[in-house]
């Protein structure tokens, strides 16, 4: 790590720390089937104390953005570390980095090892959709062969992806995707997949519909409910 970066890293430690409430911890863990502890940081205190010390340490460069955001991660000991790795990968200062596709790796090691719905969602949808839409043709294949992989996290990634994309949806992979999956007996890629249908019924309700027709015995029953709660709603 650099001077810039460790000093970042070091500094919101501190105030995560400074923030903590024992009394919240354990609830949040539970609550979360976490093993790894809590400090007690719920996410619009993380905000506020993280703010400050996000403003005061801008990073120069790629590298040293993508350190601080694996050595908070890699080394966290406490949950509200590695949300705070995401909180760091996503700030507005590094739009360009966090946009490349060259970050796609990192967003990767994020995905497979939180193995969780926080944090694989929360990559998934404000990262990894982000390189989507900014670099398509360089990204699409990728989404598509996360789709097929033997990674259930990467699987829900490449379904959920592009909730809250609007227009700029690329309607082929998310069929790809949910197509990819519609065996898969996990509760996530279930949910994900209805999830993901469930966001495009807002802008077409029409393609959700007929999707859901066409495969209506390949859905699981759950898939099928949540892809048309927004459809029903609008009829």
């Amino acid at each position: 790590m650099s001077r810039d970066d460790g000093r970042l890293v070091a500094e919101i430690r501190a105030a995560l720390r400074a923030a903590a409430d024992p009394d919240k911890a354990e609830p949040m863990r539970a609550y979360m089937k976490s093993q790894m502890p809590f400090l007690g940081v719920q996410k619009p205190t993380r905000a506020r104390a993280l703010r400050p010390v996000l403003r005061a340490h801008t990073l120069p460069d790629h590298r040293s953005w993508e350190a601080a955001v694996r050595d908070l991660w890699d080394g966290a000991k406490y949950r509200e570390e590695r949300y705070a790795a995401t909180d760091v990968a996503q700030a507005r200062a590094y739009t360009e980095w966090a946009s490349d596709p060259t970050s796609l790796p990192l967003y990767d090691h994020l995905i497979v090892t939180g193995a969780w719905w926080d944090h694989v969602d929360d990559v998934a949808i404000h990262l990894v959709g982000r390189v989507l839409r900014a670099h398509p043709q360089a990204t699409a294949p990728v989404i598509r062969a996360w789709s097929r992989d033997p990674d259930r996290w990467r699987r829900r990634t490449a379904v959920i992806c592009q909730v809250g994309s609007g227009e700029e949806i690329d309607i082929e992979l998310l069929r790809e995707c949910v197509l990819a999956n519609l065996d898969d007996q996990d509760f996530f890629l279930r949910k994900g997949i209805g999830w993901a249908l469930r966001q495009h019924a807002k802008l077409d309700p029409a393609w959700v519909r007929t999707f859901v027709s066409i495969h209506h015995d390949q859905l699981s029953p759950l898939s099928r409910r949540e892809a048309l709660k927004n459809v029903l709603s609008c009829t």
